[in-house]
């Protein structure tokens, strides 16, 4: 592994990704093969944003990925 690996840059580019999904547009495709691609599309969204969403700490040469799944509170 490189010294210059930086978590940060990793999840920065997990957020673009997760964008990059977003505005994916829609390949001429009908029936079953638009459902498999719009299936696919949320789930790559899906992983890309919580990885763009996680904390990374490196200790002891591990990088840690910490992805809170909690619901957010509802205010009172």
């Amino acid at each position: 592994m490189s010294e210059a690996f930086n978590p940060l840059e990793m999840i920065a580019r997990f957020r673009d990704r997760a964008a990059s999904v977003k505005r994916r547009p829609l390949p001429p495709v009908a029936g079953e093969e638009r459902q498999h691609f719009l299936a696919q599309a949320q789930s790559d969204f899906q992983d890309f944003a919580m990885l763009g969403d996680a904390i990374a700490t490196i200790e002891d040469g591990v990088l840690t990925l910490r992805i809170d799944l909690r619901p957010p509170e509802k205010p009172k």
